[in-house]
């Protein structure tokens, strides 16, 4: 009998595996980006219409991962409705963006510590981009993917317990946060408008699907969630709605405890914004550290999520297949996960200036793929009307419609002529690398069928 992947996760592990995907660093790292580009206000607004937008598209994918609850989501959803080469370019696409954030947070991890650790830089290498790369936070880079990659390795059941404790102690910190800013006699006004505010929301908004990257990892390991289909979809629509609710509280709260100069002056806003609002120096320590707790969960999230599609491309033998190997003892793809986890060990050597190209890149590809379901949300209403549905989205076409020219107006600003649009040649070269790659398999694997 084939083996098959181990069907171990409740209500519980599915929040926390989508909330601690899409609630990693980067409201630690970025939060000071998003108000210098589009003050308090633009970032708010930015974050409220990315959030809207990606809540329609997790409607669409709730539904069609009610209907197939298999690892892999869109490659399962894509070739039902729209066939191999669409599949295809929608599941290398995930890959894509799931691998970029993986790597993300191999190379975020030194630079968090770094902050906690000031002395932790040793050994000078290279300047990337005129950012220093040193052999120690290399080091720990490598080390944090190595640790990652051989939690995942030995079972989900085990990786699903590190992401709840991980994501309810940082999400407690992020409570306090909240508190502070509420007690706090006096604040600073709000980041004052900029000139060029809205163009700069634009700069944030693009950041927002990679940011909410997350809740698609609930039907990439749809086959190891041990619940009713209808339960995966709800779930899947309600960790989207406090995503994007976290970053819009974090977004109004850092940008009213901060002055403009004291926003201007800071390497990591949010952490200051906690010390000022508890007048405690060692308060922004504890933002840190919560900020670790959400690289981790990010990343482990990523790896579970970035191993199942590739398990699945794997056994529809799109790609090789040995990355569809199962673990005989552990039931995991180990494989795809040692794959992902040695892609990992690169990003340290680029510093932290790959940081933002990384998040870019993987938002275009991410949105590359919300395309092609809700497409395929859309053809298989008309086309298959009868198939079962668990959850069901009420005014479907409408709704489906809508979300479409949406996700295909975002999909537009990473282009050229865009005031959004990736940057040349480090994010767009990201992208065409994988592209090669992915044509390669595809080639491959298209002869193979």
């Amino acid at each position: 009998m084939a083996r098959k992947l181990a069907k171990t996760l409740m209500n519980r592990e599915v929040i926390a595996l989508a909330c601690g995907a899409m609630i990693g660093w980067s409201w630690v790292l970025l939060t000071g980006e998003w108000l210098s580009r589009a003050g308090t206000l633009g970032t708010v607004a930015a974050f409220t219409l990315g959030s809207l937008i990606v809540l329609l598209i997790s409607l669409t994918y709730a539904e069609l991962a009610s209907a197939m609850p298999h690892a892999g989501g869109e490659h399962h959803y894509t070739k039902r409705a729209l066939g191999y080469t669409a599949s295809f370019v929608a599941s290398w696409a995930v890959v894509i963006a799931y691998v970029t954030v993986c790597v993300f947070e191999s190379a975020a991890l030194p630079t968090a510590l770094e902050y906690l650790f000031p002395d932790l830089a040793q050994g000078l290498l290279w300047h990337v981009a005129g950012s220093p790369v040193y052999a120690s936070l290399v080091a720990v880079g490598a080390l944090g993917a190595i640790v990652m990659t051989w939690v995942n390795y030995v079972g989900i059941r085990f990786a699903a317990f590190v992401q709840s404790v991980l994501t309810v102690l940082f999400l407690g910190v992020g409570l306090l946060f909240f508190l502070g800013v509420g007690l706090a006699p006096s604040l600073a006004h709000p980041v004052a408008p900029l000139p060029n505010e809205w163009i700069g929301a634009l700069g944030v908004l693009v950041m927002v699907p990679a940011l909410l990257v997350g809740f698609d990892v609930i039907p990439q390991s749809a086959e190891e969630i041990n619940l009713p289909p209808k339960r995966i979809g709800w779930l899947l629509v309600l960790s989207v709605g406090l995503a994007g609710a976290w970053y819009i509280a974090i977004s109004l709260a850092v940008g009213g405890a901060l002055t403009d100069a004291a926003l201007a002056e800071s390497k990591m806003p949010t952490a200051d914004a906690m010390a000022s609002v508890w007048q405690r120096p060692w308060m922004g320590q504890v933002m840190l550290l919560a900020g670790v707790g959400g690289i981790l969960t990010s990343w482990n999230a990523f790896i579970i999520g970035g191993s199942r599609i590739l398990y699945a491309l794997g056994a529809a033998r799109m790609i090789p297949s040995v990355f569809a190997r199962l673990h005989p003892k552990y039931q995991t793809p180990y494989v795809s996960i040692l794959g992902i986890g040695g892609l990992s060990l690169i990003s340290p050597f680029f510093g932290r200036e790959i940081l933002i190209w990384l998040v870019d890149a993987g938002s275009f590809a991410i949105v590359v793929a919300y395309l092609f379901v809700v497409i395929s949300f859309l053809k298989l209403r008309l086309a298959e009307p009868q198939m079962p549905r668990p959850f069901r989205v009420p005014y479907g076409m409408p709704l489906g419609a809508v979300t479409l020219l949406l996700t295909a107006a975002l999909l537009l600003l990473y282009l050229p002529g865009s005031p959004a649009a990736l940057l040349w040649p480090e994010e767009w070269a990201m992208l065409l690398a994988a592209s090669l790659v992915g044509f390669v398999f595809y080639k491959i694997g298209r002869s193979n069928q």
